[in-house]
């Protein structure tokens, strides 16, 4: 099989995020921001001192920037500045948006470690009346994040659920991967232990759509290593750094890819993998497939043999691999 060296993006020009200031102290539950470092400029101000005396109700799920403050809307602004709370992930990292536009907040922690002790709280601040915007350390709250429990349960209770869209890096990923978008399925993030990571590779490999996963960087070479072997031939992109100076997007085969992070220093910044659907083959009968399985089971073991068919046909090695052992078990 023909291989082709995997094709590495230039680098975007997007340009460089702003970063508030890296100085300011991590901040602790209930904390009112008021700093003056990075200053909002005049008409910023003057957005904020308006948005003051509006009012917005309810949870209010708010996107926020994921990577370059330059994306943030107008309307999150306003909502972030006329809420009555900010409940976030982190308190340090929301801070510093908060602070970059001038807006003081009261900023409440809430995240996978104490969600179950938050939650509840949240919810009695919203049944008596106080309006929560709802935001992620960056992009779309409840996108692979503990949020999608307060919603369910705050609109069980009657309150009012709204949302203001903006950046999430799984859509901004897929829309320049160059991979089919008509389709897709979002894993989250890969499973840390490999057991549990092949299952989930292995849960999807037929899928007809393109899958998405987030990766930390120390693993990519391992998991693109494991997505070859489970998912078989097929088109994927890397994507990296998404709308910071140094976005980067890698487009190339599967099994490409896996060889080229294998070689190299593990990449910074957490990654986007997005597999691109099973190839399209001819219609082949079980009775052929069955034939094709024999033939390569009587030259080598069984894990080779489905690895040679599976390059032959695009389907799922596991797939694959499971029918070998019940034909070689027939056989004796």
């Amino acid at each position: 099989m023909k291989t082709r060296t995997p094709q590495i993006s230039s680098r975007s020009s997007a340009p460089k995020a702003n970063q508030a200031g890296d100085e300011s102290k991590p901040l602790q539950d209930g904390t009112i921001v008021t700093t003056d470092t990075n200053p909002a400029s005049e008409p910023e101000n003057a957005l904020v001192s308006e948005a003051s005396g509006r009012s917005v109700e309810g949870l209010i799920l708010v996107a926020t920037p994921i990577g370059n403050l330059g994306d943030v809307s107008r309307r999150a602004l306003e909502t972030l500045a006329a809420a009555d709370i900010v409940a976030c992930e982190d308190t340090r990292l929301t801070g510093r948006l908060l602070q970059r536009f001038a807006i003081k907040a009261r900023v409440l922690a809430y995240q996978d470690h104490n969600a179950e002790r938050s939650r509840p709280e949240l919810l009695r601040l919203l049944a008596g009346g106080k309006s929560i915007a709802l935001v992620t350390d960056a992009g779309t709250p409840t996108i692979s994040d503990p949020g999608y429990k307060l919603v369910r349960e705050a609109a069980a209770q009657g309150t009012p659920v709204t949302s203001v869209p903006g950046p999430a890096a799984p859509i901004v990923a897929l829309s320049i991967s160059g991979l089919p978008t008509d389709r897709f399925f979002f894993g989250g993030f890969l499973p840390t232990k490999q057991g549990e990571r092949r299952r989930i590779l292995e849960e999807v490999s037929g899928l007809r759509a393109t899958l998405i996963f987030f990766e930390a960087p120390r693993r990519l070479a391992e998991s693109l290593a494991v997505a070859a072997e489970i998912l078989g031939p097929r088109d994927m992109a890397v994507a990296r750094e998404l709308t910071k100076r140094f976005e980067d997007v890698t487009r190339g085969r599967l099994e490409d890819l896996a060889r080229h992070y294998a070689e190299i220093e593990p990449p910074k910044g957490e990654a986007v993998l997005l597999f691109g659907p099973p190839e399209q083959r001819d219609e082949i009968s079980d009775a052929e497939l069955d034939n094709m399985l024999t033939e390569a089971l009587s030259r080598q073991k069984v894990k080779d043999a489905a690895k040679e068919i599976a390059a032959q046909t695009g389907l799922p090695r596991k797939t694959l691999y499971d029918r070998a052992v019940q034909l070689k078990d027939k056989t004796g």
